[in-house]
């Protein structure tokens, strides 16, 4: 329990460090983008991207007073166009046998009840700094079959926090009686970290606090393992709504509708910290690890993330054997000739004797003309002569310094390999190969 409070405040620390981290990520357009439910949901569409449907928008007074309210369905979902926090939300569940709206705890809703608080939205009471706004009305999502026990009065949603396009933490966020069914921490909502690679939830927490089961609930349900369905679908939904938003650093927010699947709900240019206490992990080493990695396909981002942040192995090796424990893809920063990093994604290969750099990026960096000798090594098409160079680059925060051979790796997946000549002071888990091997 010592261990626990000390990395809870170890993480905390880290808040304003990640903070200004990511602050300067985001552009002052995306944000406003990702600020406008409208305007996000309209660009995701564009992009092909699942998002709840769309059924009307009220933008003034004008037309709250010829809405046509007999148009819109059993169930729905009323949302502030510029709220934040789940502020402002009203969820319909269905009509009861009277035919009248109600919430999920049976509370009748009436017309002139929807009319009053869309008449607050559009005055800005609901909005970032009181501005006026517009009211929408979209689809309700309905509780997937595998997550619904766990919820109470709503449903969960999964946040994935992405930096530069790459997936680095996750959260299931459940509803609880006190949040009055919204998936919101702040509000009494419970955070259940998830392991990257597997899909299943780790730790939770509940304002703050490490929990093992779902509170006040008869069964006592545990929330470790749950396992999250469409899992690599919403690592690469994530992946893309952060593309097309154009946002470096986002927190998606994901439903898992019943018969839709995933659906986003929404993203968040400024998201909250609480995740690194679901997860125990710090942030910002996560953060440091992928900056400045160019992942152009989206199915390759999610590769990596899983390959760097799983809970496996890592956890138990590392602490027996004081070295850090390597997959077989690292991000590295390779060091050029007039001493700036490079960062460039790396294959540990454990098969070859010395490390081995595409002999073009070798003369971008200038490290090519650092010649040191000429060896013969065994290629496809028979013996080969390659330069042996003089190089320095960084893995895992330690400085290698190294002589690596030059070589034609344009057709390859990888701009460089890693020899075990270079691995003494590190670990290596084969388990961590990945799944598709096209770059």
């Amino acid at each position: 329990m010592v261990a626990l409070l000390k990395t809870n405040e170890r993480i905390l620390s880290l808040n304003a460090r990640a903070l200004q981290y990511t602050n300067h990520v985001n552009s002052k357009q995306a944000a406003q983008v990702a600020n406008n439910k409208l305007t996000t949901k309209k660009k995701l569409q564009k992009a092909g991207l699942p998002t709840p449907r769309l059924f009307a928008i009220i933008k003034n007074r004008s037309e709250l007073k010829k809405f046509k309210w007999t148009k819109l369905p059993p169930s729905f979902v009323v949302k502030p166009n510029n709220a934040s926090g789940g502020g402002g939300i009203i969820v319909v569940f269905g009509r009861n046998r009277k035919g009248n709206w109600v919430k999920a705890d049976r509370t009748e809703v009436f017309i002139p009840d929807l009319r009053h608080h869309i008449l607050d939205i559009i005055d800005g009471n609901f909005s970032r700094n009181n501005v006026p706004d517009m009211a929408f009305f979209e689809q309700r999502v309905k509780n997937h079959s595998d997550l619904k026990k766990y919820c109470v009065k709503g449903i969960p949603d999964i946040r994935v926090l992405v930096y530069n396009y790459i997936p680095v933490m996750a959260e299931l966020r459940l509803p609880t009686e006190e949040s009055g069914g919204r998936a919101n921490l702040h509000a009494g909502g419970i955070g259940a970290g998830i392991d990257l690679g597997t899909g299943q939830t780790t730790t939770a927490i509940h304002h703050g606090r490490l929990i093992d089961t779902l509170p006040n609930h008869p069964a006592r349900l545990k929330l470790k393992d749950i396992t999250i369905p469409y899992w690599s679908d919403i690592l690469l939904t994530a992946v893309k709504t952060a593309q097309a938003t154009d946002l470096g650093f986002a927190g998606v927010d994901i439903a898992i509708d019943r018969d839709d699947g995933p659906l986003v709900l929404e993203i968040n240019a400024r998201p909250g910290l609480a995740i690194q206490l679901a997860n125990m992990a710090p942030l910002l080493t996560r953060l440091r690890r992928v900056e400045g990695l160019i992942i152009k396909k989206p199915e390759r981002a999610v590769q990596l993330a899983v390959n760097l942040f799983s809970h496996d192995s890592e956890a138990n090796a590392q602490p027996l054997s004081g070295r850090p424990v390597l997959g077989i893809e690292e991000s590295v920063q390779i060091i050029s000739a007039d001493g700036h990093p490079h960062p460039a994604l790396a294959k540990v290969d454990t098969g070859a004797y010395r490390t081995a750099i595409d002999k073009k990026l070798a003369k971008e960096l200038g490290i090519n003309k650092l010649v040191v000798d000429q060896k013969s090594f065994r290629a496809a098409l028979g013996q080969e002569t390659r330069p042996i160079v003089n190089a320095s680059f960084q893995l895992r925060n330690q400085l290698i310094k190294t002589q690596v051979a030059l070589t034609d790796r344009s057709h390859m997946n990888y701009p460089m390999i890693i020899g075990r000549r270079d691995l003494k002071n590190f670990l290596v888990d084969p388990a961590k190969t990945p799944t598709n091997k096209k770059p």
